[in-house]
C-alpha cells in the first residue's frame, strides 16, 4: 500500500487519487460498530493497493436506474453504508418536493436484498416517510404496481436484475411508477452527495414498524396486482388447459406471481424445475441467471427430455424479463427476446382485431436498439408505432401520457429485446408476469392450430422477410475498464465506419448530440428524443448497427441488424458486421 507522508513520496508528490483512496479506506477502518463481514473484508485486503483501489476510486454512480455494483465493502460497493445515503438522499429529495411522504419498497431473492429493503424503510422512517414493504420478495412490476396502489411519492426495488450473484442494486421509481428520469435522478443525485453515509441514523426497524412509520404491503395489495395482470388476456382460455409447461423462477421472485396466473389462466401440467424454484442469491446452478442464454435453461432442458413439453419459460431474479424456449419439429428452439415481442405484437393486434377492440389510435412502442421487424407488423394493422431509447421507464411515461389522455385502451403493448415486455397500464416497468401469462396463452391458441411458436416465427419471417438481430457485450471491468470504454465511444466518434459489410454507410446518427446525419445528401436533422451515448450506422444495403455502453454494468453493446429475403444471406451479412465491429473493442 501507497503510504503519503507530507504529500511526498521517496522524491516524488504523492498523486491526490492515491492520499484520497487512502483516507477513505482508513476512515471505514475505524468505524465502530461495522458490521463484521465488512469490517472482515476491509482488513483482509491491508496492503493489497488494487484491491483497495478498486473498492474506493470512485462512488457509486447513482442514475436513472439507480445504483448497482459488486456486495461489499467500500464506496465502490453495494452495503448498508451506500443504501442508508441513497435513501437518506431520496428522503431529503421528498421532503423538499410537493410529493406524497409515502414510499413502496420491494426486493428479490439477491444476497442481503431482504437486509437493504429494511435498511432503506429504517432511514425513511426516521425522516418521517411511510414505508410499505413488501413482507417477502416479490418481481419488481409488483413494486411498480404498489407505489401507485398506495399513493407514493416514489418507490425503491433493491435488486440487480439478472446480473451474477455478487451484483446488487436499489432502483429509484417515480409516483408514476416508472424508474426515475434524468431530471428527477440529478436532484436525489444532489442531495446524496450532500449525505455523509456514515452520519445517516436509520430508526429501529421493529419499533418503527410497531408504530406504524413502517407497514408491511398487504395481501390485497398483490392480490389486486394478480388480478389487475389477468385482466391482460385477449384470448378464451380455450387449449391453455393441453399446454404443457416447464417453468423455472432462476431461485428468484416470479415463482409465487407466476403460478397463480397459470392457474387462473388454465394452465395446469406445469413442472418447475426444483433446484430453480426455491429463492437462493447465489444461484448455485446458474451464475449468470439472465435468461437471454441458454445456460439458463440448461437444468429445464434436461427435465424436458422426459416431459416433451410444449414451452420452456424462465424468469430472471427479479422476475421482469422472461425468456422461452419452444418445441419444433422434435427439437428445441431458443427464442430471442426480438423474436418473442415481435410474436405477441402480432399476437395481440391480431386477436384484438378479431374482437373488434383493437382501436384505430392503437399504440405500440419498443426500445430503438430492438427489431425493425415490429414496425412492419405494427404498420399491417394501421397501429402507430413509437422508437423510444433504450431504457423502459421511456416506455412506461408512454403508458403514462396515454392514461392521462383517456387512451388506457389504445396501449398495445411495449417490449425491449432484452426480454423485457409490458401489455396493460397495470404497471410502468417491464413485467414478467404479464408476458409469461401472456406467452403461454399465445401458445395455446397456435397449438389448436397445429402450429408451434417456432413455426409462428418461421411463418412471420417467410411474410416480412429474414430479420437478422444479434446482441454482442463487451465486458470492461475497473477503472481501467471505465476509461477503456469512454475511450472507444470517443474514437468512433472521431473516425465513424465509412462501410458495413462491404456497403457504404448512408446515416450516422449521434444521440448525445441529437442529430442524425444524411452522408448522401449531406444534410444533419435532429433526434427528438433525450441525449444518450448512443452511436448508430446504417448502410446502403439496410444493415444497421447500434454501439451503446450500459447504464447498469461496465460494457459497450452492439446491435446488428441484418435483413435480407433468405435466412442465411442475413446470418452471413449479421456476422460480418459483428466482426468489424469486434475489431473496434480491441
Amino acid at each position: 500500500m501507497i503510504v503519503c507522508t507530507e504529500n511526498v513520496l521517496i522524491g516524488r508528490k504523492c498523486d491526490p487519487m492515491e492520499e484520497r483512496i487512502k483516507q477513505q479506506y482508513d476512515r471505514w477502518l475505524s468505524q465502530p460498530g461495522m458490521p463484521a463481514d465488512l469490517a472482515d473484508e476491509l482488513k483482509s485486503i491491508a496492503g493489497d493497493e488494487d484491491a483497495i483501489t478498486d473498492r474506493f476510486y470512485r462512488e457509486l454512480e447513482f442514475g436513472t436506474g439507480g445504483l448497482r455494483g459488486v456486495i461489499g465493502a467500500g464506496t465502490n460497493r453495494m452495503n448498508v453504508y451506500n443504501i442508508r445515503k441513497a435513501t437518506q438522499g431520496l428522503a431529503n429529495y421528498l421532503n423538499a418536493s410537493d410529493l406524497p411522504k409515502k414510499v413502496a419498497i420491494g426486493y428479490d431473492s439477491r444476497i442481503k436484498s431482504d437486509v437493504f429493503a429494511k435498511e432503506t424503510a429504517a432511514v425513511l422512517a426516521a425522516n418521517g416517510i411511510k414505508a410499505y414493504i413488501y413482507p417477502r420478495l416479490e418481481p419488481t412490476p409488483a413494486l411498480s404496481w404498489a407505489v401507485r396502489y398506495y399513493g407514493c411519492g416514489a418507490g425503491v426495488c433493491v435488486t440487480a436484475s439478472h446480473n451474477p450473484a455478487k451484483y446488487n442494486g436499489y432502483k429509484v421509481y417515480g409516483a408514476d411508477g416508472c424508474q426515475i428520469t434524468l431530471e428527477v435522478a440529478a436532484k436525489i443525485l444532489a442531495a446524496i452527495e450532500a449525505v455523509d453515509c456514515f452520519a445517516v441514523q436509520p430508526a429501529d426497524f421493529d419499533a418503527a414498524l410497531a408504530e406504524g412509520k413502517i407497514e408491511y404491503s398487504s395481501e390485497k395489495c398483490l392480490d389486486d396486482f394478480v388480478d389487475a395482470v389477468y385482466a391482460q388476456r385477449v384470448g378464451d382460455g380455450a387449449g391453455t388447459a393441453d399446454l404443457k409447461l416447464v417453468y423455472t423462477p432462476l431461485n428468484g421472485s416470479g415463482l409465487e406471481c407466476v403460478k397463480k396466473l397459470l392457474a387462473k389462466l388454465g394452465v395446469t401440467h406445469v413442472t418447475v424445475v426444483p433446484e430453480q424454484e426455491k429463492p437462493d442469491g447465489n444461484f448455485p446452478t446458474c451464475p449468470y441467471p439472465n435468461p437471454e442464454i441458454k445456460q439458463a435453461f440448461e437444468l429445464a432442458l434436461k427435465m424436458n427430455e422426459n416431459i416433451h413439453a410444449d414451452l420452456l419459460l424462465a424468469t430472471d431474479p427479479d422476475c421482469d424479463r422472461v425468456g422461452i424456449a419452444v418445441m419444433q419439429g422434435g427439437k428445441v428452439r431458443l427464442m430471442s427476446g426480438n423474436e418473442v415481442g415481435a410474436m405477441l405484437l402480432n399476437y395481440l393486434l391480431e386477436m384484438r382485431k378479431q374482437k373488434g377492440t383493437l382501436s384505430q389510435n392503437s399504440v405500440a412502442v419498443k426500445s430503438f436498439v430492438s427489431t425493425d421487424l415490429a414496425q412492419a407488423i405494427a404498420a399491417r394493422y394501421g397501429c402507430t408505432f413509437k422508437n423510444l431509447l433504450t431504457g423502459f421507464k421511456y416506455i412506461g411515461e408512454v403508458v403514462t401520457q396515454l392514461e392521462s389522455q383517456g387512451r388506457a385502451d389504445d396501449f398495445v403493448m411495449g417490449f425491449e429485446e432484452s426480454y423485457g415486455y409490458l401489455a396493460g397500464t397495470h404497471a410502468r416497468d417491464k413485467d414478467a408476469v404479464v408476458a409469461s401469462m401472456l406467452i403461454c396463452e399465445m401458445a395455446a391458441y397456435y397449438k389448436l392450430q397445429g402450429l408451434s411458436l417456432g413455426d409462428v416465427m418461421d411463418k412471420m419471417y417467410a411474410d416480412y422477410g429474414y430479420y437478422d438481430n444479434a446482441v454482442v457485450s463487451y465486458t470492461f471491468e475497473g477503472e481501467a475498464g471505465m476509461e477503456k470504454m469512454a475511450g472507444i465511444m470517443n474514437h468512433l466518434r472521431q473516425n465513424p465506419p465509412k462501410s458495413l459489410g462491404g456497403s457504404p454507410v448512408v446515416e450516422h446518427s449521434d444521440y448525445q448530440s441529437s442529430l442524425s446525419t444524411d452522408l448522401v445528401s449531406g444534410k444533419s436533422a435532429p433526434i427528438d428524443l433525450p441525449k444518450s451515448n448512443v452511436l448508430e450506422y446504417k448502410a446502403e444495403n439496410g444493415c444497421k448497427l447500434i454501439v451503446r455502453p450500459s447504464g447498469t454494468e461496465p460494457k459497450i453493446k452492439t446491435y446488428v441488424t441484418a435483413v435480407a429475403a433468405d435466412k442465411a444471406v442475413a446470418q452471413k451479412m449479421g456476422q460480418q458486421l459483428i466482426d468489424e465491429s469486434a475489431a473496434w473493442m480491441a
